[in-house]
């Protein structure tokens, strides 16, 4: 995913620097791929329902009928809660107690729409005009810091997804009875950083990430089924703290 970023960041450069002519072919080629890719995902959100039922049918067949791998997942995800809750409520205000002027109720009253909005919607890439409006209106971020900041951010800044995927890899993992080595532990942590930086900032758009952890690391990608039929919810959640580590870091920016 590091190697496609990187080519498309060259290819957009390359482009920019040949007349708007030559370019102009490419440019509606990929406007008619984006709305191909658009609409095949459309289709896929509307059998997602289905398919997932299916994949979790088949994990219950598999275990033989039983049903304790629910129990496992409840767990699972209580423990992804009890990691973004202490990201947004715990992490997240001692840095803006220690690196910024503004004080720590302050900084969660105004960010509380936006994590509204994050939750319902799912997507950072949505939500980030109306958190470009809050971090500038209430709590005083310059637009210059916010408008650069805040962009990057959404793509990049994914520490919710973090923490996710490394919860996930090692639950599939113990599900699957595979053994982690600490070396093993220790290349999970450094992919879910890294290719969070990948992770779209649409609903949904770590899974295909969290399929290359799964497979750097010797998993079967099948294991995903696992957790699917629960992530929704979890998705939501995400989202919201991906955000708060956005504003976050435009506040402690804006004050350096």
């Amino acid at each position: 995913m590091l190697q496609v970023i990187f080519f498309a960041i060259f290819f957009g450069i390359a482009a920019l620097s040949i007349s708007p002519e030559k370019v102009a072919p490419v440019a509606q080629l990929f406007d008619s791929l984006n709305d191909i890719i658009l609409k095949m995902i459309d289709y896929i959100i509307r059998i997602s329902p289905v398919g997932v039922w299916a994949l979790m049918a088949g994990l219950v067949t598999d275990f033989g009928g039983d049903i304790s791998v629910f129990g496992a997942l409840a767990v699972y995800a209580l423990t992804i809660i009890g990691g973004l809750l202490s990201l947004a409520f715990i992490f997240y205000p001692l840095l803006i107690h220690f690196f910024s002027k503004i004080n720590m109720k302050k900084f969660m009253q105004a960010l509380y729409p936006v994590q509204l909005f994050a939750f319902t919607t799912s997507s950072s890439a949505a939500t980030l005009p109306l958190t470009m409006e809050t971090v500038e209106k209430k709590l005083d971020v310059s637009n210059e810091t916010a408008s650069f900041v805040l962009p990057v951010g959404a793509t990049i800044n994914m520490d919710g997804t973090s923490c996710y995927q490394a919860i996930a890899v090692l639950f599939i993992a113990q599900v699957l009875g595979i053994e982690m080595g600490f070396q093993q532990i220790a290349i999970i942590m450094l992919m879910t950083v890294l290719s969070s930086i990948g992770t779209p900032s649409i609903p949904g758009g770590s899974y295909v990430i969290l399929t290359m952890v799964l497979t750097s690391v010797g998993i079967p990608p099948e294991g995903l089924a696992l957790i699917l039929g629960i992530d929704r919810p979890l998705d939501m959640l995400r989202t919201a703290v991906n955000v708060t580590g956005d504003a976050t870091v435009a506040v402690i920016v804006d004050r350096k």
